[in-house]
């Protein structure tokens, strides 16, 4: 699973990659969504690379992201008695953990929101404009769960 963030504003932003941003329903700064890790999303990525940051989410970060920015539809929170009616999972951690060993889907909560809505990041960014490790933008591995805590 990667987890997604956009990173770069709406300004002077080429068609395709408005397009492309569209389609990963990235339409603010500061915007989350998680995607499975697939050829289609990976030449997605590909195409957005210099307008957002990604890498590999572990289930203790997912689990953060769920229970502080997780919303249903009407803007309530996501709640542990909402995962236990709806998904069997007795805890938004349990869930957590089956979504990223692919047991699960978080598409099997119907009135979550797929789009978080992140803080910006506590810290700052490093630079919005050159790739990681020298920036923020890009492929960041595993160190994207460093920046998805600091934008809790």
């Amino acid at each position: 699973m990667f987890a997604v963030i956009r990173l770069r504003g709406q300004a002077g932003v080429p068609k395709k990659i408005k397009d492309t941003l569209s389609m990963l329903r990235l339409h603010k700064r500061y915007h989350c969504v998680i995607i499975p890790d697939n050829d289609s999303y990976r030449g997605m990525l590909q195409v957005v690379k210099d307008y957002v940051a990604y890498g590999e989410i572990d289930a203790e970060t997912l689990a953060l992201i769920l229970r502080r920015r997780g919303r249903l539809i009407g803007n309530k929170p996501l709640t542990d008695e909402y995962v236990r009616e709806k998904t069997g999972y007795s805890s938004i951690e349990e869930f957590a953990k089956a979504v990223i060993e692919g047991k699960a889907s978080l598409k099997d909560l119907p009135d979550l929101k797929p789009v978080f809505r992140l803080h910006p990041p506590r810290g700052g960014l490093k630079n919005i404009k050159w790739h990681y490790p020298l920036g923020s933008l890009g492929y960041h591995g595993k160190d994207i769960n460093k920046l998805l805590y600091r934008m809790r």
